[in-house]
């Protein structure tokens, strides 16, 4: 395989990676199902297994509002094959939001994902994820409105369809 095909690769696995971050960030589903195969499995601390169950837990978090902010930086790129790809890739993670006990929490998250994946049909995806993490630090949630929190910086990120990002161009 050429060296630029390999870069191409490189790029779309980022670029796959970039779309999950999105996806969990602004409650965009289709960015999210677009990062992982469907017969995928996911291992996600309170979640392992099929990765529709993982969905399914994004889905209820997504439905009680929360705050999430995901950052991806150290991609390793090992190609295993002409189809398959280990990455280990680092993120950070601040999340607030009313868990399933309608307690609401604020924890900044550091750790790794480590995935399998898998080119199928020119597209490249998450076959198989293993959620490392590395750093847990429970925060006091924000108490008060966005409004007054964040004061004149506006626009405030919002869930898909009405982020800003939508409406660029």
């Amino acid at each position: 395989m050429s060296d630029r095909m390999r870069l191409e690769d490189r790029e779309a696995i980022r670029d796959c990676l970039y779309r999950y971050c999105r996806g969990i960030d602004r409650a965009d589903e289709a960015a999210l199902l677009s990062s992982y195969w469907p017969d995928a499995t996911d291992c996600h601390g309170a979640t392992s297994g099929p990765v529709l169950e993982f969905f399914d837990r994004v889905r209820a978090s997504w439905a009680r509002n929360p705050r999430n902010v995901h950052q991806i930086s150290n991609i390793l790129i090992e190609f295993r094959g002409p189809a398959q790809a280990a990455v280990e890739s680092s993120f950070l993670a601040l999340q607030q939001g009313a868990g399933p006990d309608g307690v609401l929490r604020r924890v900044m998250l550091a750790g790794r994902y480590c995935d399998l994946f898998e080119q199928r049909g020119g597209d490249w995806r998450v076959l198989r994820r293993t959620v490392v993490y590395d750093w847990v630090q429970p925060e006091t949630p924000f108490t008060e409105g966005e409004a007054a929190r964040f004061g004149l910086r506006r626009p405030i990120g919002r869930e898909f369809p009405d982020d800003p990002v939508y409406h660029i161009g």
